[in-house]
């Protein structure tokens, strides 16, 4: 009697097995899919609130030398006194599929903010950028002066690294250059929004970049809000106004303009041409 129940046991108890398993199965496969769907859903167009945070205190301390130490050590340390150490400026970073225009945000003059006016300490450049034809049209403010260069993207040798962070809710990964020969630069870009864009003229990276630090010229830009949206609600064309010029003749006026001026002119140098 045992041997004649058992087949029919075990074989219910295995056909309740395999439907338990091909339940669990089917279920998996659903989650992994919808798992999949998530993230794999990517951002084309939108907008990115940037943030420009520059160290006054560490610039200023730059320029005091043992030269005129006596002068500008009593005006840096009224400085600190009376003012936060970091200026932030804000900016915003309009794109689509194939294009990307910078714009920063008019700055009211905070009243005795007397120093920390530089080039560097300020945004000059509303900057649009044709991903497709590798063309970026620059609006560069120098001093009293409105340029509108027009020549092809910078080429920037990242290095792009292992390490990550979380930038506005992106998951973001590290990569390392040099520019213009002897400015070190540390971006963050994300793969969620595969655009080979950024903040300034910054870009070349597989997907935009969220965060862009100077190290040791004390700047940053980080991306503080990402909206997605259909159609960007800035529009997406390059600025018209300014002198017509390329990046070489635009250099070439920068070191006429600054040919007495020594070393203070490096700052400003590097500040226009970023």
């Amino acid at each position: 009697m045992l041997l004649t129940i058992l087949p029919i046991w075990l074989e219910a108890l295995l056909n309740k097995i395999m439907k338990t398993t091909l339940f669990t199965f089917v279920a998996l496969l659903l989650l992994s899919k919808t798992l999949f769907a998530q993230h794999a859903h990517f951002t084309t167009s939108g907008t990115i609130e940037f943030e420009k945070r520059v160290n006054t205190y560490a610039l200023m301390k730059k320029e005091i030398t043992p030269d005129n130490e006596a002068f500008m050590k009593p005006i840096y340390e009224e400085y600190i006194k009376n003012n936060p150490q970091f200026k932030v400026l804000k900016s915003t970073l309009s794109f689509t599929a194939n294009q990307t225009l910078f714009v920063p945000e008019e700055v009211d003059l905070v009243q005795g903010d007397s120093w920390g006016l530089g080039p560097l300490e300020s945004q000059n450049n509303t900057i649009y950028t044709n991903l497709n034809t590798n063309l970026i049209t620059s609006q560069k403010k120098v001093f009293d002066e409105t340029f509108l260069v027009k020549d092809t993207a910078r080429s920037i040798k990242w290095k792009i690294t292992d390490e990550t962070r979380e930038i506005a809710g992106y998951t973001c990964r590290r990569a390392n250059a040099v520019i213009m020969d002897s400015i070190y630069v540390v971006a963050f870009y994300t793969p969620e929004i595969p655009v080979s864009g950024g903040p300034e003229s910054f870009n070349g990276l597989p997907g935009m970049i969220l965060g862009i630090a100077l190290p040791h010229e004390n700047l940053a830009w980080f991306a503080t809000k990402i909206t997605e949206t259909t159609v960007p609600l800035n529009p997406v064309v390059p600025p018209k106004k300014g002198k017509p010029t390329t990046n070489n003749e635009l250099s070439a006026t920068l070191h006429k303009i600054g040919k007495d001026w020594g070393k203070w002119f490096d700052r400003y140098l590097k500040a226009f041409q970023l």
